[in-house]
């Protein structure tokens, strides 16, 4: 402040140290050793008087000079916070605040875009101020096709946490690896002697459930194992499958639940991997062979991947490897077998 009360400005600074208004811009904006001539002696007399001031910059000024708010957005298409959808989204949203933080940003989470019934959040809707924020992060288990395509056409920076097919052009994006995890799971059954196996869940839709079948599709094919693609556990048991990869921990918790019911022991009757973490309420104790989908990193990852897209442009896209857990859900096919 000055002797007034009066706000100190750059002038007074420029004022005190002797150099222009724009000698002290340069010297705050950390331009002053690299992009533009400044002698040392310069620098360091604009620098004691700021320290000797106390002076701070106004951050909205400097917000305006960056044409950035440095705020990021987050939109989600489901509902993050009741108790049902919390355990899933909770590590996404721990790492991406975390980044967020350390670079020196607000979150804005858009709230606005209501669903009509039926119907799931739109980022467009009459209401929807995406244009707020520097850029977005999406959440979402299915991202609206139509929203990624505007996004791309209109160039407002975004980056997607879970990959996404093109739309009218390469979507950015943060993605965990599926397809390895899901192989590597085949091969460790079929290893274990397991000849015939299992996939339930649909498969399609959501490219990560897609991403899953594909895994599973293609470790059969390289153990010479038989593969049974079954969209819900209708004629599972009948089916003669010695393990099951549940695309849905809840799918697993649940025929796990069904095998006990019919006299079968797991893993010793019916061996079951679950692909990944629970995305809807489940309640077990069991501790499921599978993979550790990485969530916290993908949240952390995709702010910075959003970082770069601001300041770079650009459409990156990154698959961040599942992290295989042993579990007590598959065992070796029985002798009599």
């Amino acid at each position: 402040m000055t002797s007034s009360g009066r706000r100190l400005t750059q002038q007074d600074i420029a004022r005190m140290a002797g150099v222009s208004q724009t000698t002290v811009s340069l010297v705050l904006n950390g331009k002053a050793e690299s992009e533009v001539r400044i002698s040392p002696e310069t620098r360091d007399r604009v620098l004691q008087v700021i320290r000797d001031t106390g002076y701070v910059a106004d951050p909205a000024a400097r917000r305006l000079a960056e044409r950035r708010n440095r705020i990021y957005g987050v939109f989600t298409y489901e509902a993050v916070f009741p108790a049902e959808s919390a355990d899933f989204y909770h590590p996404f949203l721990v790492g991406i605040e975390e980044c967020a933080e350390e670079a020196g940003c607000d979150l804005l989470l858009f709230t606005s875009a209501k669903a009509a019934q039926g119907e799931r959040r739109r980022i467009f809707s009459a209401e929807s101020r995406i244009r707020l924020a520097d850029g977005c992060v999406l959440l979402g288990r299915t991202v609206d096709r139509d929203d990624l395509a505007r996004l791309l056409a209109e160039r407002i920076p975004f980056v997607s946490v879970g990959r996404r097919d093109d739309a009218g052009g390469p979507v950015p994006y943060v993605g965990a690896d599926y397809p390895p995890a899901v192989r590597a799971l085949v091969a460790r059954a079929a290893a274990l002697g397991h000849r015939r196996m299992a996939y339930v869940g649909v498969g399609r839709g959501a490219e990560s459930y897609a991403d899953r079948l594909r895994g599973f599709t293609a470790g059969v094919a390289e153990t010479g194992a038989e593969g049974l693609h079954l969209a819900s556990t209708a004629g599972l048991f009948e089916s003669g499958a010695t393990v099951v990869f549940a695309e849905e921990l809840a799918d697993g918790a649940a025929i796990a639940e069904a095998a006990l019911a019919r006299g079968l022991d797991v893993p010793r009757d019916l061996s079951i991997v679950a692909l990944g973490a629970p995305t809807r309420p489940v309640s077990t104790d069991i501790d499921f062979t599978g993979f550790r989908i990485p969530r916290r990193e993908m949240g952390r990852r995709a702010v910075e991947l959003l970082t770069r897209v601001l300041e770079r442009g650009g459409n990156p896209q990154e698959l961040l490897a599942c992290e295989l857990v042993d579990g007590s859900t598959l065992a070796p096919v029985p002798d009599e077998r």
